[in-house]
């Protein structure tokens, strides 16, 4: 890998300069800068891994409501917790965040560890770059991060050759990193990192004429923006495809099962699913024998971060209620009472396109 570039600016003149860009043009009104508490603002870090800002706003307000501090995320069940996730995706995250909290009640008196990023960096979901921005946020004391906007402001600035994916090329942005990471004002410094890659030193269209730093910007200079940083090396996307039964019972709920914990999905409440039609009439000999199909829907896709899931929904009604309540982890879901549980993203959606159909239908019926 070719080593980073130099620039001509001190490390201290870099401070100086975003540190002056933030004063004036820093956002200092997102929820969690308010009633700031280390527990308030690792929420936030959680929530806006791989996920922007304005996407987070509702969801993390919601959240902060039903669990204000550490002990009520312990105590909560974790539907409740998947069920203010859901639409946020990612649910691995919601997962760690709830067995987090319950280590941090049990093992560390409900305080975060926030002094030591060794201890902060051995809960679940929280790696070197969280713990660092929990920590410099929270307590003002010295942590270098190195999120994705703050690996674009760098690779850009130094013109760093390379995936930063790549172990060689993120030990040297973790070196930039830590090299800028002043020693006063870390909270300031560590947001207005942030501020810069998500406002100015985006991804598609950095807007370099408002930079305080494109003067000393080596890919500008280069007018290579867009180069930097690369890209993972691209590979196709496997596909997997999958039948879900959107079973309606005589009352017009609808069949959902639990998700194992861990995998796909995992604790989220989603329709059984099959691999092919033989599998699914298998299962509503066994289970619903009386269940009538109806006309399949449209085929969908929803696309992970390493494959593309192709999902078949298959409706079917019962005109009696059969034998399926009695195993662990399933319930007949109300269409019109919903409970509150966690749902994937595309059982939701489904969910919803079913209530519009059952009230149209009931209207019809008026």
């Amino acid at each position: 890998m070719k080593q980073a570039d130099s620039i001509d600016l001190t490390a201290e003149a870099f401070r100086a300069r975003l540190l002056d860009w933030f004063d004036r043009h820093g956002r200092r009104t997102l929820p969690w800068q308010q009633h700031k508490t280390p527990y308030r603002v690792w929420v936030s870090e959680i929530m806006l891994q791989q996920t922007q800002v304005a996407t987070v706003i509702p969801y993390y307000e919601r959240f902060m409501e039903r669990f204000p501090d550490v002990e009520d995320l312990a105590n909560a069940e974790q539907d409740a917790v998947l069920h203010l996730w859901t639409g946020l995706g990612y649910y691995a995250r919601a997962r760690n965040l709830h067995r987090a909290a319950q280590i941090v009640a049990t093992e560390h008196g409900g305080e975060l560890p926030v002094h030591s990023l060794e201890a902060m960096t051995a809960l679940p979901g929280i790696g070197r770059s969280t713990a660092g921005a929990i920590i410099a946020i929270a307590t003002g004391e010295r942590a270098a991060i190195l999120d994705g906007n703050v690996k674009r402001v760098l690779s850009r600035l130094h013109a760093v050759e390379g995936w930063p994916g790549r172990t060689a090329v993120e030990r040297t942005l973790w070196g930039l990193a830590e090299h800028y990471t002043p020693d006063e004002r870390l909270p300031d410094y560590t947001q207005a990192m942030m501020d810069l890659g998500a406002t100015l030193c985006t991804r598609g269209k950095p807007s370099c004429l408002l930079c305080p730093l494109a003067d000393v910007c080596l890919a500008h200079a280069r007018g290579e923006e867009q180069r930097f940083p690369e890209g993972k090396p691209r590979e196709a996307l496997p596909e997997r495809s999958t039948q879900m039964l959107l079973l309606r019972d005589c009352q017009g709920q609808v069949l959902l099962e639990q998700r194992p914990p861990s995998g796909l999905w995992g604790g989220l409440w989603c329709f059984p699913q099959f691999d092919d039609d033989r599998a699914l009439g298998r299962w509503l000999d066994d289970h619903a024998p009386e269940a009538r199909l109806e006309p399949s829907w449209n085929e969908f896709t929803h696309t992970f971060s390493h494959f593309r899931l192709r999902i078949q929904p298959r409706p079917a009604r019962l005109e009696a209620q059969p034998n399926v309540l009695g195993e662990a982890g399933r319930c007949w879901y109300n269409l019109h009472t919903p409970a509150s549980i966690g749902l994937a993203a595309p059982v939701k959606s489904l969910l919803e396109h079913l209530a519009q159909l059952t009230t149209h239908s009931e209207e019809d019926d008026r």
